[in-house]
């Protein structure tokens, strides 16, 4: 009875051991986990559930722990979907200072030793004590032989369950990524799609580019109160010169605000082709509350480029739930509603957030800072500007036609028609008297411009370009 006894306790702490050296937590035939079957654009399928995202991969953990890396582009579009929901899902769960080490090891569950230490300590008291003092406290005491049986148990429940050390592990090492899945240019070109052919759009490895003329699709200037005498005239945002939107966002370390930085050239490009500048003018006001701002939040600048200032929320009329505009910094930029269509949830200082199943991204709204508080996304700065008159590069140029204008005081600008296919009438009001600017250009760019002031004085001037 003794030797069987003694056969027991042997068996019980070195299968402890044994067990002890299972990391558990694998995925294994027979547990009747659901694992997720990814389909690849080849036909091939790969079952297994995600595991965690690095660069423009997911890796799916398989049967018996085998990890397999896939390349999202390498995946029908539904699945490509879905890991970019699973990445921004834990992105969400940790939406704190994002990290640069992708990757952490796993923690190690310091239970999993127990079973080891007392073995040791059996062992020890085997070559201390020898065999009479084992039988007599271990092999023929009930507690001591009641010891050794839970001993074993414990161990089993120890090195068998799924450790939740490891799994929570395994999910910082997705949410602590500084991983932003690659936007794809079909995903920024549909929001640019029902501005074409005004708009036009092109893209290689590192940038998406947007080409228009600078007049947007509705009217202007009507609605300002605080004029600089500028109007719109057509821009070559083309070729060369045209927005670019990166495709590979990056946080920032620290992002600019806009309080204090990009006071010259635009931080968004709108979907219609408009440039997005901040809310604040170059002297530091807020262009829409003192009155420079038309009825669609847009005026223009020195070279009588039209861009906004505010958010161009109209413009989701047509875009619906999708983006109305992409920051330079490669995030989007989305109207009152979420791109799920709901409504639109609380918003961080750079006026953004990540919310179920999406990345980063902007709301346009109608208080300030109406479109970026400052950029979440890293940026490359201009080296021949100083904040807060700095720029994001690269950045499209204007090429004025004439020299910069002054303020009229006490003007309100009435009303704004196009003549023919290349002029504008613009009216505006000064106490009961109106006051016009007509202007034009042919195909050689010559422009010519009349300014008639309230008293129906008329100075014509010609430019070319």
């Amino acid at each position: 009875m003794k030797n069987i006894k003694f056969i027991f306790v042997l068996f019980a702490v070195l299968i402890s051991a044994n067990l002890m050296a299972h990391e558990g937590g694998h995925y294994h035939k027979g547990d009747g986990i659901n694992l997720k079957t990814w389909n690849l654009n080849t036909g091939e399928k790969v079952r297994g559930n995600f595991f965690l995202a690095k660069d423009d991969k997911i890796f799916i953990e398989q049967e018996e722990g085998i990890i397999k890396s896939i390349n999202i582009n390498d995946l029908i579009m539904e699945d490509q979907q879905l890991a970019k929901q699973k990445i921004a899902k834990f992105l969400a769960i940790n939406n704190t200072n994002p990290r640069t080490d992708n990757i952490q090891p796993i923690p190690v569950n310091p239970y999993k030793f127990v079973p080891f230490i007392l073995l040791s300590f059996l062992v020890l008291c085997l070559f201390i004590f020898k065999e009479e003092l084992i039988n007599t406290y271990i092999i023929n005491s009930k507690i001591g032989i009641s010891s050794i049986s839970f001993l074993f148990f414990i161990t089993i429940l120890i090195a068998c369950s799924k450790s939740e050390v490891a799994t929570t592990a395994s999910t910082n090492t997705t949410t602590t990524s500084t991983f932003i899945p690659k936007t794809t240019s079909t995903f920024i070109d549909s929001a640019y799609t029902a501005f074409k052919p005004a708009v036009s759009t092109s893209f290689d490895n590192t940038y998406f580019y947007v080409a228009s003329n600078g007049i947007p699709n509705h009217n202007m200037m009507i609605g300002i109160t605080n004029w600089q005498q500028q109007v719109p005239i057509s821009q070559a945002y083309s070729g060369s010169n045209s927005w670019s939107i990166p495709l590979q966002p990056a946080y920032a370390t620290t992002p600019l605000s806009t309080k204090s930085n990009f006071m010259k050239g635009a931080v968004a490009i709108a979907v219609n082709g408009i440039p997005i500048f901040n809310a604040l003018n170059n002297r530091g006001e807020d262009a829409l509350k003192i009155g420079e701002l038309d009825n669609w939040g847009g005026h223009c600048g020195k070279g009588d480029d039209y861009h906004y200032h505010a958010a161009p929320l109209h413009l989701s009329t047509l875009n619906g739930l999708k983006p109305i505009a992409f920051a330079l910094d490669g995030f989007s930029v989305y109207g009152a509603k979420e791109p799920d269509g709901s409504s639109m949830s609380s918003l961080d200082s750079c006026h953004g957030h990540i919310t179920t199943g999406s990345v980063y991204h902007y709301h346009g709204t109608t208080d300030y800072p109406y479109v970026v508080g400052a950029m979440k996304g890293k940026v490359t700065l201009d080296p021949s500007t100083t904040a807060p008159e700095n720029q994001i590069i690269p950045q499209a140029f204007t090429k004025p036609v004439r020299p910069a204008t002054t303020p009229l005081n006490g003007a309100s600008i009435t009303d704004f028609v196009a003549v023919g296919t290349n002029g504008y009438l613009l009216t505006y009001k000064i106490g009961t008297k109106n006051g016009y600017v007509k202007y034009s250009w042919d195909a050689n760019n010559k422009y010519t411009f009349i300014l008639t002031d309230i008293d129906g004085v008329a100075v014509t001037n010609s430019y070319q370009r």
